[in-house]
């Protein structure tokens, strides 16, 4: 189990909480099933906003609660629910979030995981409003097909420790390379979980891409993931990957106020401010390739987004990689090829932009982003074709990912 980053601080290295929730009904996570519902519906556990707690308020059922709670059970067996993942790919780490349950939190509980084929899956009825309910035998028989109780492991029995009343979070890192495509939340023997979220990154199968149309090559969704940064002091760069458009300036990438501003502003003929210093993220894509579209948007950045930014690309090994880790993303310059020169940018504005790299043979495996002299940007999209002659590190060989680094550097650039 591992700390959550506090607001306002730089995140932990290795830290699965700012990869995207693969389950958050944000996404089109689904549940398919649940054993029971009877004060709390599980939908509730998919939720993308943090539990709530209204002292006063209750239900036919009961108290109201802001999560998935069962019955006390008075027959044999334990609480379980199966769950479809809105991304499908590589699980890094699960938070079992039992805030607010501080009399009826589930003592224990584990996590199981499966990779379906959609042929596999049998056509499951919408739950529709399930408070006060238990499953029926009809619903039992149906996700019965699935065998859901023979699924891999990912989270052993492990029990479950409440911590401040209106933050008990419970985490737990997973060691897995597989990809998974379903989950399965089990309970033991019943009571209350708030939110479940399954931390982690997409695999997208590129053997069914149409080589006709641009893709996202640095989608979050895809794979696609933050190695590095400088700065991340409001909002993680992994946020600028996410899935769909920006929800408000916390689903951005924003920095510090950099120290070393001038006291007094000036800028050159271009219009661009003369400043000293930047900041900068490095992602690595989804599947190289070629870039051959750039967007990035400042939508909510209003009054702190940047004046300008740059883009640049490189190719790496995996053991590259790790040694830019190691030595704090010191690239030497020539490495680095540009992708999209030092452009103004604007408030609260999408910018799309053609790369510089248009040629086939110019593919990249890492990208950076610099901004100038900081501030945030809400999405960063870089849109090109996957090559199929830089596979260099194949998924079945991929080390466990970093996925952020230590404040306390100045960029080489």
């Amino acid at each position: 189990m591992a700390d959550t980053p506090k607001e306002g601080k730089l995140t932990r290295f290795l830290d699965f909480t700012q990869l995207i929730d693969m389950a958050s009904e944000c996404v089109g996570g689904k549940v398919l099933f649940a054993t029971d519902d009877f004060f709390g519906p599980a939908e509730n556990l998919i939720k993308s906003h943090s539990p709530s707690f209204k002292e006063h308020e209750y239900t036919e059922f009961g108290k109201w609660m802001d999560g998935w709670e069962t019955r006390r059970k008075r027959i044999p067996g334990h609480d379980w629910c199966v769950i479809q993942l809105g991304i499908q790919g590589i699980i890094r780490g699960i938070d079992v979030d039992i805030s607010y349950f501080s009399g009826s939190y589930a003592p224990r509980m584990s996590i199981q995981a499966a990779n379906l084929n959609e042929e596999k899956v049998p056509d499951i009825p919408p739950r529709g409003v399930k408070t006060g309910a238990a499953a029926t035998p009809e619903e039992f028989g149906v996700i019965s097909e699935l065998k859901s109780d023979s699924w891999d492991y990912l989270v052993p029995m492990s029990e479950l420790k409440p911590g401040d009343p209106d933050s008990s979070h419970n985490y737990f890192f997973v060691n897995s390379q597989q990809r998974w495509t379903h989950i399965r939340l089990n309970i033991f023997p019943d009571g209350g979980v708030a939110r479940l979220r399954v931390y982690g990154t997409g695999q997208k199968d590129w053997t069914s891409s149409d080589s006709k149309e641009p893709v996202d090559l640095v989608a979050i969704a895809f794979g696609g993931v933050c190695v590095g940064f400088s700065n991340a002091h409001f909002g993680h760069p992994n946020n600028m990957i996410g899935v769909g458009k920006p929800k408000s300036m916390a689903d951005g990438w924003e920095t510090a106020r950099r120290l070393d501003r001038p006291p007094v502003l000036e800028s050159n003929e271009d219009g661009l401010l003369q400043v000293p210093g930047c900041e900068w993220a490095v992602f690595r894509l989804a599947h190289p390739g070629v870039i051959t579209q750039i967007e990035i948007d400042t939508k909510y950045f209003t009054g702190n987004s940047p004046d300008s930014c740059k883009v640049d690309g490189c190719v790496l090994t995996t053991q590259e990689e790790e040694d830019m880790v190691r030595h704090k993303w010191a690239l030497p310059a020539h490495k680095w090829k540009p992708l999209l020169p030092v452009t103004k940018l604007y408030p609260n504005q999408n910018h799309l932009l053609e790369s510089l790299t248009v040629e086939l043979q110019d593919v990249i495996t890492h990208a950076r982003l610099t901004i100038a002299p900081d501030g945030g940007i809400s999405r960063l999209r870089l849109r090109g074709f996957p090559s199929s002659m830089c596979l260099l590190r194949p998924l079945r060989e991929k080390p466990m990912m970093r996925f952020s680094l230590k404040a306390g550097f100045k960029a080489n650039l």
